[in-house]
């Protein structure tokens, strides 16, 4: 059994004397693991940092079997983001997210896209980074089953003036129907549904938002807990400097 794919390095694991098992999203085979000999040692471990992508070539004599890996580097994406801490959290939750979320060797072509996207964002720099960042949270819950529905009012129809989410259903829901159950919703913000960019409480009412079908659905099974990576993001960015 063999096959090589472009990926996402998600993290790595010591594993004996100076290997690693990998785990990496790739692009045609999904979250894959694999044993990368010498993969924890001085020369090979900057290789599987999270965030970097390679070219990795998967082998194994059967099909269950871990199997080994052997990958070069494309881009050292995490190297070039190790300068803000604000970003690295913003990289090394999304790899989390994914390494916990998402079933083992089932291609998600729209995800792998996705965290493409925001490493391209945090990478350059880009300053709507936040808002690319809750957007693949968007994509991934809707890439596994929990899409949130934020075309209309969930109560009258309409498609303007959309304010909040119901946290029962994950549709939209406007400031006129939301009435006396305002408290129990959530804020819907605006770069969701087509404003130009992120302003005010925004980015901390998306996080909100998709922390809770995260934890509601996503890692129900897990007791409800987002991985640490996901709440030291949330840490950083409520933090005042924690976009400086």
């Amino acid at each position: 059994m063999e096959w090589t794919d472009r990926g996402i390095v998600l993290s790595a694991r010591k594993h004996g004397e100076g290997s690693a098992v990998v785990s990496i999203l790739t692009a045609d085979h999904g979250r894959h693991a694999g044993l990368a000999r010498g993969g924890a040692s001085k020369r090979l471990r900057g290789l599987f940092m999270p965030g970097n992508e390679v070219t990795a070539r998967w082998f194994a004599r059967l099909d269950e079997h871990l199997g080994t890996f052997e990958c070069e580097l494309i881009a050292s994406r995490a190297a070039r983001v190790m300068d803000d801490p604000a970003r690295l959290a913003a990289l090394a939750s999304a790899c989390a997210l994914i390494e916990a979320g998402l079933p083992e060797r089932h291609a998600y072509g729209v995800i792998h896209g996705a965290l493409i996207g925001l490493l391209d964002a945090l990478e350059s720099g880009a300053p709507n980074w936040p808002e690319v960042y809750v957007r693949f949270e968007v994509t991934l819950l809707a890439e596994l089953g929990f899409g949130l529905d934020l075309s209309a009012c969930a109560v009258s129809g309409a498609t303007e003036n959309l304010a909040f989410v119901s946290p029962r259903s994950g549709r939209a829901v406007t400031a006129e129907s939301a009435g006396p159950y305002r408290a129990r919703l959530f804020s819907l913000p605006g770069f969701l549904i087509g404003a130009a960019a992120a302003k005010g409480a925004d980015i901390g009412d998306g996080l909100a938002l998709t922390g809770y079908f995260l934890n509601h659905h996503l890692f129900a099974a897990a007791g409800g807990r987002l991985p640490p990576a996901r709440e030291r993001l949330l840490d950083r960015l409520a933090n005042p400097r924690g976009l400086d």
